[in-house]
């Protein structure tokens, strides 16, 4: 029944059906229409096309995770995030950077700042970082730990920890969640006393 209708309905009526009975048939219909272009977003971010592929099914996985926990109001504009973010991460994964916010914060600089003080600069973010990293529960702090300075995959976090998998991508999610706002606090702590 569902898949003779889906075509007449919106992106919301579609969201609506799937938060009234948590189907995640209504999910995969509403995935199905942005397939391509979550594969365009990934393809201009990735630049290979079986990375891409890959990351749109990764895409899917976190959409519906985070569908079962919040209400989402803007569909396709969140759904476009959420996949920016994704290659993002594996952008930076690749080049073993370690926060976007280091790279925002120097990017943010004039360019006629040197490159000494960039350096000091990131090195002291790395330092925040450090001490924030002390104050994440020790689940996350683990977790963390092991996914982006140890690079290890999800499946290697949860063989290490005994952890399902689920859980370390919570752990990882909200682990680094926390971190950025430990930082910023850190950072505006600074900024107050100076």
């Amino acid at each position: 029944m569902k898949k003779d209708t889906h075509t007449q309905l919106t992106d919301q009526e579609l969201l609506e059906k799937f938060y009234s009975d948590h189907d995640n048939e209504w999910l995969g219909i509403l995935l199905q229409r942005y397939t391509l272009l979550l594969l365009g977003v990934c393809m201009k971010y990735l630049k290979n096309e079986e990375e891409a592929k890959d990351s749109v099914q990764q895409v899917f996985l976190k959409v519906i995770q985070e569908l079962h926990k919040y209400k989402v109001e803007y569909f396709k504009s969140w759904l476009y995030m959420v996949a920016k973010n994704h290659c993002l991460m594996r952008l930076r994964e690749k080049q073993g950077k370690i926060t976007t916010e280091v790279n925002d914060r120097l990017a943010a600089q004039p360019e006629e700042e040197t490159d000494r003080q960039t350096l000091l600069q990131s090195d002291h973010t790395l330092e925040l970082m450090g001490d924030a990293l002390k104050e994440l529960n020790d689940e996350q702090r683990q977790c963390v730990t092991l996914f982006y300075l140890q690079k290890k995959s999800y499946q290697q976090v949860s063989d290490e920890t005994g952890y399902s998998m689920l859980q370390v991508k919570s752990y990882i999610q909200n682990g680094k969640r926390n971190l950025k706002i430990l930082i910023e606090k850190k950072l505006q702590g600074e900024m107050h006393r100076k």
